[in-house]
């Protein structure tokens, strides 16, 4: 991708908090489209096709109702932070048909059966643990999923991820559990206004996955590298992002604080 230096896209964490509200179909399809333009727009600078970055919008905290909203302007997948928020979402909207559901936040051992039920995704996998009891509950109920191995990028102890330097170890261990398809690696930035400090957490991670990917385990597969928020994703792209997770740009401002999905002494959390 690119080295860093040559590009001066800024954040946009200035703005966390101050997205409006989408209110009708209207509102969303116009957001979507300023968030695909931006993609392409970060794709054109660094010569990549926009094809290769999915969009994961992005719906914590949000109501039903905005939802709806947001599928009646074409959202098809969503990611939730929290699992009971997720399958509780899963339950009330399974009259929608096609619409998928990543969890994209921390898994707590217990709560596996509930993103082993309802989830097509899990972008958070940092231990051992987790995967076994996913690969557990998963076994019981017949099917597989697709699941990303979260790294800290940022040295921030708030943060929750594997280590750059334990993740190939921990991806020699996965191949044991079936029933998870490694399809590559999550990172969360920095929240910074810095955009040289920020761009550094995703080149870090695409690095690592470009050493890892050439003895990567049979079944492993490291192709996806799933970074950027509302505030970053234009240079989550620029450093070879294929996933950004983009909630806020989408549905507007949360109205509940970022400490309720996020540990209390982090930084904040701007997707």
């Amino acid at each position: 991708m690119t080295s860093g230096s040559s590009l001066e896209t800024l954040t946009r964490h200035d703005r966390h908090g101050r997205w409006p509200q989408a209110e009708s179909v209207d509102d969303f399809r116009h957001n979507l489209a300023a968030v695909h333009a931006r993609i392409a727009a970060a794709c054109a600078r660094v010569g990549r096709d926009p094809a290769g970055v999915r969009l994961l919008p992005v719906s914590k905290t949000k109501p039903e109702a905005s939802i709806r909203l947001a599928y009646a302007a074409g959202c098809r997948e969503l990611g939730e932070n929290k699992p009971q928020e997720a399958c509780r979402k899963w339950e009330a909207l399974a009259d929608l048909p096609g619409l998928r559901w990543s969890v994209i936040g921390h898994l707590q051992t217990n709560k596996a059966k509930l993103v082993a039920r309802c989830a097509s995704e899990f972008q958070a996998l940092d231990s051992l643990r987790v995967a076994e009891a996913l690969e557990r509950r998963l076994q019981a109920e017949g099917r597989a999923l697709d699941v990303f191995v979260q790294v800290n990028t940022s040295g921030e102890a708030s943060k929750y991820g594997l280590p750059p330097d334990a993740v190939a170890a921990f991806l020699r261990q996965l191949p044991a559990c079936g029933a998870l398809r490694v399809r590559g690696l999550m990172t969360l930035a920095l929240l910074s206004a810095e955009p040289g400090r920020v761009r550094r957490c995703f080149g870090l991670l695409r690095e690592l996955r470009d050493r890892l990917r050439q003895d990567a385990p049979d079944g492993i597969g490291l192709d996806e590298l799933s970074m950027g928020m509302s505030g970053d994703y234009e240079i989550a792209i620029e450093e070879g992002a294929t996933v950004v997770r983009v909630g806020q740009a989408i549905f507007g401002a949360r109205a509940t604080p970022d400490t309720d999905y996020w540990p209390p002494e982090g930084t904040g959390d701007a997707r």
